[in-house]
């Protein structure tokens, strides 16, 4: 994995700050007698420090709200919510003397740790995640315009199979299309009414339905496999004038089976924030209550 200078930058001034608090926090462990307490001056620090850090990646969210603001580069901030956040970890652990402790602080440990996980989670699929979305879609697209484009390929695939059909006007039924007679030339769509009734019924009850709904993972077209055995069984039933109609028909479904793995890369790469973000905020709450009982009455 390529990190340039800057990120590198980070990293090495992360470590050396880990190392000087843990230093920092031997000294002050072996020199206690009683052991280290969160009440001593060096425990309230070392709380201090790791409450001033969670603030610092907590302040991101309004960052990015207001984007407007000129206040230092985007990738500045970013890097600094992701490593001066898993900072903060160690900061809290000296602080707590190593113990997750019982009550208040047991539940902030707690949520402080799976604020961790996750953010160190989503931070990975932030980074591999958009080249895995690269790799394994063929035809990307922007995201928010998925609807729309799902919408284009039905209509798109509705139309190529009226290509075939004509319009009963007695029973508004679909029916295999007459013969077709044009200036100088006699076009004629071979379809016997046996496969173009297997045809449209192939269509009604599965490529349609697998086009007109979002995802439908568990949909037979879904799989690329059972999906090209399905159109394979498709063109036996037509003649091979009509077998371009039924490619057509199988490259709007691969298209839109990408779509669908996309949308799923899509929630995946997002899901972690529907975690992180509430309790990250109400870690910031739950520590800042804990600040003021223990600087009150402890």
């Amino acid at each position: 994995m390529h990190i340039d200078r800057s990120h590198r930058a980070w990293v090495l001034w992360t470590a050396a700050l880990f190392m000087l608090a843990l230093c920092g926090y031997l000294l002050y462990a072996f020199r206690f007698q009683n052991g280290p307490s969160g009440g001593s001056v060096p425990g309230l620090i070392f709380g201090g420090a790791g409450y001033i850090l969670m603030l610092y990646a907590a302040f991101l969210s309004v960052r990015k709200k207001f984007s407007r603001w000129r206040i230092g580069r985007a990738t500045t901030w970013m890097r600094g919510h992701l490593w001066l956040g898993l900072l903060s970890y160690p900061l809290i652990f000296f602080h707590a003397g190593l113990s997750f402790g019982h009550g208040l602080t047991f539940a902030l440990m707690l949520i402080l740790s799976v604020v961790i996980v996750t953010g160190v989670a989503g931070a990975a699929l932030q980074h591999y995640m958009p080249r895995m979305i690269t790799e394994r879609v063929g035809r990307e697209t922007i995201y928010y315009q998925i609807d729309r484009v799902q919408q284009d390929l039905a209509h798109e695939a509705d139309s190529l199979l009226v290509s075939l059909f004509r319009k009963d006007t007695q029973y508004g039924l679909l029916v295999p299309a007459a013969e077709k007679t044009h200036a100088n030339a006699t076009t004629l769509v071979v379809l016997s009414e046996y496969s173009g009734d297997q045809l449209r019924k192939a269509y009604e009850d599965n490529i349609k339905p697998y086009l007109s709904h979002r995802g439908a993972y568990r949909h037979t077209l879904h799989d690329a496999r059972r999906a090209k055995s399905f159109f394979a069984d498709l063109r036996t039933l037509v003649p091979e004038p009509v077998r371009p109609v039924i490619d057509g028909l199988e490259s709007i479904c691969d298209e839109k089976r990408d779509l669908d793995r996309q949308s799923r890369f899509h929630r995946i790469l997002h899901f972690w924030l529907l975690v992180h973000v509430p309790l990250a905020f109400l870690l910031l709450v739950l520590g800042g209550i804990h600040a003021v009982m223990a600087l009150r009455y402890g």
